[in-house]
């Protein structure tokens, strides 16, 4: 008998994919790695390079370029495949053009057998995640967007250089539309153990202004770094990566990806960023955090921008 392995699928060999197939052999997690992408040529040259990687990498990996039919095997399928962000475009201007695209992927990854996890990468994210949840027919907890996963680490990072703190030891969230109307969780924010409400209140090196300063760099990140080299891809591929290693060793972390709401937070019908416990089961929960009433206003902003711009894509 052959013995059972995990396999990641990888769709799309661009910028954002070869950086997330990298790093994910870098970090072991994976016992196999087949990456599809129209351009078969690019694939099978990523697939050459990354195996010639292989006796400096943490574990055996069995990496090749594949076709739709290696995802009948996969025990997920992450998707990086479409149009890319372009300078002065937002994500949302990405919707229709990206749609179309992934109606033929997924239609592809189903028609192999597929029946493990999706994860989504490309923008905008949480359309294009109530996309494939749409055209799979998979359970909604089998479908995963990358969601504020990179946002939240941006904050994080930004939020430890400020207070001069290891940003593994920053407890904050974004939430909202992976995009403009994204929003801070202040009033769930710790640093070091310690509300940051208390820090600001016992200190006078840090106040409000600076943090909201703070949150705008965090929010036009990807327009700063697109302006600066084309695209962003390598924090989005650790977030990946992150997401990935969450999935495969059943870990019931709570990462802040995109999931479909179903009453939460008073919503439904509709994928955005939120925290949630991921397992090997895919969203085994969708924590709902106590938010403020500016907070709460926001988030509902943030939902009607995503369904007005669904709006134009979905028959209702």
């Amino acid at each position: 008998m052959k013995e059972r392995v995990n396999r990641v699928a990888l769709i799309g060999t661009g910028a954002v994919g070869s950086s997330y197939a990298f790093a994910l052999l870098n970090q072991g997690l994976t016992e196999e790695i087949v990456l599809i992408d129209l351009n078969q040529k690019k694939a099978e040259g990523d697939a050459m390079d990354l195996n010639h990687g292989l006796p400096f990498s943490p574990a055996r990996t069995k990496i090749w370029s594949g076709h739709y039919s290696d995802c009948k095997d996969a025990d997920i399928v992450v998707i990086c495949a479409g149009a890319a962000q372009k300078p002065g475009e937002t994500r949302l201007d990405l919707v229709e053009k990206n749609t179309k695209i992934f109606k033929g992927i997924v239609a592809e990854v189903m028609a192999s057998g597929f029946a493990g996890i999706f994860i989504v990468a490309t923008n905008p994210v949480d359309i294009l995640t109530y996309a494939v949840w749409k055209f799979s027919g998979l359970p909604k907890e089998r479908v995963i967007g990358s969601g504020t996963i990179l946002d939240t680490a941006r904050f994080r990072f930004l939020l430890g250089e400020y207070f001069d703190v290891d940003t593994r030891n920053v407890h904050a969230y974004i939430i909202g539309e992976h995009g403009d109307t994204e929003l801070p969780v202040w009033s769930g924010v710790n640093v070091a153990t310690r509300p940051i409400s208390e820090i600001i209140k016992n200190s006078e090196a840090y106040n409000w202004e600076d943090l909201n300063k703070l949150f705008l760099n965090v929010r036009d990140a990807a327009y700063h770094i697109i302006e600066r080299k084309g695209a962003t891809f390598y924090g989005i591929a650790m977030g990946l990566v992150r997401l990935t290693k969450a999935i495969l060793q059943n870990e019931n972390s709570v990462l802040t990806i995109s999931a479909l709401l179903d009453g939460e937070y008073g919503q439904n019908d509709v994928y955005i960023g939120v925290p949630a416990i991921v397992n090997r089961s895919g969203v085994r929960e969708v924590i709902q955090v106590s938010l403020s009433d500016e907070e709460t206003d926001k988030f509902s902003h943030s939902v009607s921008i995503l369904k007005k711009t669904m709006g134009t894509v979905f028959e209702k």
